[in-house]
């Protein structure tokens, strides 16, 4: 019976991406020898925060989603950071296609803080599948699934996150606010007759903090 293995064995940016996106590169691996004629492949990435340590700025910025380090024993859970579908062509043997994993800064998305908060060395990834697997002799067709097992792990290079970021925000970072909450500061920007949204919150702030 046909069987496939999945290693991830890189990533980079997508510099022609109409938004930011990472193409993760994933080899697949047919094990039994069997001829695969096509593969209707899906994959969930999670980030498994538990897998790397943390040094005292980035457990800062992960406050938020996991509280105190005292308590990451119990809090420090996979996050769900996207599900991806890729149709893979015929192959025999072994094969490499990209999986495309689009990047945001919704930070009403729990996965999507903790981007933000490393700093540097690796995100702990873990790529699990499943899907169809079309097989067959000439003139006759098999379908498979694929085993619910098969998963691999990457850590992504957090650089590679923040160039995918910074190709489409460069210093730059987006921040969602509730329609009754824009009205008040677009008053107070008007009022004050501020140049600036990053003006308005730069002034609140200092008035805040004095």
């Amino acid at each position: 019976m046909v069987d496939l293995d999945f290693t991830c064995t890189g990533a980079e940016a997508d510099r022609y991406a109409a938004t930011p996106s990472i193409r993760l590169r994933l080899r697949i691996d047919e094990t039994t020898g069997t001829p695969v004629h096509a593969l209707a492949l899906r994959c969930q990435i999670r980030i498994e925060p538990i897998r790397r340590r943390y040094d005292d700025e980035e457990a800062e910025g992960l406050a938020d989603l996991f509280g105190d380090r005292s308590r990451w024993g119990e809090t420090l859970k996979p996050l769900q950071l996207a599900f991806v579908t890729q149709m893979v062509p015929g192959f025999t043997e072994a094969t490499e296609v990209d999986l495309n994993l689009p990047c945001s800064y919704d930070f009403d998305v729990a996965a999507h803080k903790y981007l933000y908060a490393v700093r540097e060395h690796g995100v702990p990834l873990l790529l699990l599948f499943n899907g169809t697997i079309f097989t067959g002799s000439p003139g006759t067709l098999s379908v498979t699934p694929v085993a619910w097992q098969k998963e691999t792990t990457y850590s992504l290079p957090v650089s590679v996150w923040r160039e995918a970021m910074d190709q489409h925000f460069p210093g730059a970072a987006w921040l969602r606010l509730r329609q009754d909450t824009f009205d008040l500061l677009y008053r107070y920007r008007t009022r004050e007759a501020l140049p600036g949204w990053d003006d308005a919150i730069e002034r609140l702030l200092k008035e805040q903090l004095e």
